[in-house]
């Protein structure tokens, strides 16, 4: 039997309902900040994805799915969503539009991980980009779209941290100070850090081995290298998030693991994860549209992990179903006039279901539980000579005879008001 491949996942109906409660969610609360959908394709060239996140991360270095293509090119699977759509910002000149670009997205990425609840190898996302604003208050839109949607989810033991991770310039101060600090403890890193000592230093801040965090604690700042301008416009994000009320916590460990992040840095958590806890996560990239082959354009993000939010999602939680009438047709001359009502139903925008297999009204009732209709059409060959069918309330069981021709409009006004 040939099964899914490690670290992917089948979603199965029983669980769509969720994931499009979340993924709705999501977009109404993009779509009132001004947000507009964006669908990029699903791999694109490795280069790409080697000059956004950088050469020396994770990503890049061992999670990255990459193959050649027939002509001999090197393509990936997307592992994120900002550099598809930074690239797609660039290749149709969106710069050029005087309107607000901000986009976001939903959809499949890849990394080549270590599966654990939570972390695929197949995950899904949902992220928002803005460009074109260097404003502060871009980044606080970003945070307080992250911060009310998860709190929408009423999503348990949520935490709001964020970091400033200063300009290229700042940090490359900084890199020099905490080289020499970590080259002094290397013994007590663990190995995963003392690669990272010379390929991405500012990572072993984030490590979240015990060892590494104590071997660390007296390691330089980074706010101590920090330019007054990183300065001042960090100072004007966290007052910008206390105006509108969006709680923070400051994490002079919060570094992201992608190299196109400057300035504001930002991370959501969830208490109920364990050690992976982090749903979503984002922050400032104002080098990147340039680094790709654009023009100097600031931008900011994020990204949440739907698998992450599916555990989180409390059980009270009212996930709207789509209310479904069953056509319970039987006996020689009503499952043609059935099957027909059934078209009638759905072209009239009603959901509507049958069990062909069906055979009697006792096995048509029984499916029609199982599927969860709120009414069930009976319609047997007495129904059709007499022109009328019972419309019973699935929830109520209440039972009401309408004409047969009167069916499909009556229903739809049923379901409009209820």
């Amino acid at each position: 039997m040939i099964k899914a491949i490690k670290g992917v996942k089948d979603l199965l109906p029983e669980e769509s309902p969720r994931w499009r409660f979340i993924e709705d969610t999501a977009r109404q609360w993009a779509l009132r900040y001004g947000f507009q959908e964006i669908r990029v394709p699903i791999f694109e060239t490795t280069t790409l994805f080697a000059r956004s996140i950088g050469a020396s991360t994770d990503i890049v270095e061992k999670e990255m799915y990459t193959f050649a293509d027939r002509d001999g090119s090197s393509l990936t699977l997307r592992p994120e969503g900002t550099a598809g759509t930074v690239r797609a910002f660039i290749e149709h000149n969106r710069a050029a539009d005087p309107r607000p670009q901000k986009y976001c997205y939903a959809g499949p990425m890849f990394r080549h991980e270590r599966p654990q609840a939570g972390r695929l190898r197949q995950f899904h996302q949902f992220g928002v980009e803005s460009f074109g604003v260097s404003d502060p208050r871009a980044d606080v839109e970003v945070i307080s779209l992250l911060w009310r949607l998860l709190s929408d989810l009423t999503l348990p033991g949520l935490t709001l941290e964020i970091n400033n991770l200063g300009y290229t310039e700042d940090r490359a101060r900084y890199k020099p100070l905490l080289v020499a600090f970590l080259n002094g403890v290397q013994s007590r890193l663990c190995g995963n850090c003392q690669r990272r000592i010379e390929t991405n230093p500012l990572r072993v801040l984030d490590c979240k081995v015990p060892e590494c965090r104590s071997a660390t604690e007296d390691a330089p700042r980074l706010a101590d290298s920090l330019s007054s301008e990183a300065r001042d416009h960090f100072e004007r994000v966290t007052s910008g998030l206390q105006s509108v009320g969006i709680p923070f916590h400051m994490n002079p460990r919060l570094v992201r693991g992608l190299d196109y992040y400057c300035l504001t840095a930002f991370e959501v958590t969830c208490s109920h994860l364990g050690a992976q806890n982090a749903v979503g996560a984002g922050g400032r990239y104002d080098g990147l549209v340039e680094q790709l082959g654009g023009a100097a354009v600031p931008a900011v993000g994020f990204a949440v992990g739907l698998e992450r939010i599916a555990l989180m999602l409390p059980e009270t939680v009212a996930v709207p179903s789509i209310p479904r009438v069953y056509v319970a047709a039987f006996g020689t001359q009503a499952v043609g006039l059935g099957f027909t009502l059934l078209d009638e139903l759905r072209r009239t925008g009603v959901p509507a279901d049958m069990d062909f297999r069906a055979a009697s009204l006792k096995a048509h009732l029984r499916q029609a539980d199982r599927l969860n209709a709120l009414y069930t059409i009976l319609l047997g060959d007495d129904e059709v000579t007499k022109g009328v069918a019972t419309v019973r309330n699935m929830q109520t069981k209440a039972q009401e005879d309408v004409p047969i021709p009167d069916l499909a409009s009556a229903l739809r006004t049923r379901l409009v008001n209820r």
